[in-house]
């Protein structure tokens, strides 16, 4: 499956649009290191924590879009967007969406 952040795959044909595809998820870390979390804020500093976090929930969504992408048919997904939001002190949501597109060689 090919995944493109541009409405176009170099040295390929776009030869059917199926629709958006999406993926997301909710994400949290334990309340053990939410507190350590905490504490970094006072002196500042990457919390790294939450940087593991979303890294891990953008390739759960991504995941979760590519397997909606594969139940259409598609051979790759174009112009992937990522959005993310807080849900709650320690939990953020990762949406990512693009569209599914059936694709053939230019050669």
């Amino acid at each position: 499956m090919k995944l493109v952040n541009i409405d176009y795959i170099p040295g390929y044909e776009i030869t059917d649009s199926l629709g958006i595809v999406k993926g997301q998820v909710v994400q949290s870390k334990n309340i053990g290191r939410d507190f350590m979390a905490g504490m970094k804020t006072i002196v500042g500093g990457e919390i790294v924590a939450y940087t593991e976090m979303i890294s891990t929930a953008r390739q759960i969504a991504t995941k979760r879009m590519v397997d909606d992408a594969k139940s259409l048919g598609a051979d790759a997904v174009i112009n992937i967007r990522y959005g993310s939001s807080s849900v709650m002190n320690g939990a953020a949501e990762i949406i990512v969406y693009g569209t599914a597109v059936k694709i053939k060689d230019k050669k």
